[in-house]
């Protein structure tokens, strides 16, 4: 069986830009924004969008 050809290998594969980020990658960006302090709740965070 072959693979389908949006399952991309190597570096071509990962360079896309992804619309949808972790719960770790949005604290992060919602710390570095001042809209998150230690001691909050991980659940229900905030919507963000991915830096550019």
């Amino acid at each position: 069986m072959s693979q389908h050809k949006s399952f991309k290998k190597g570096a071509a594969g990962s360079l896309s830009k992804r619309n949808v980020l972790k719960r770790f990658e949005r604290v992060e960006l919602l710390k570095k924004r001042s809209q998150w302090s230690d001691g909050d709740r991980v659940l229900g965070l905030k919507k963000t969008k991915p830096e550019d």
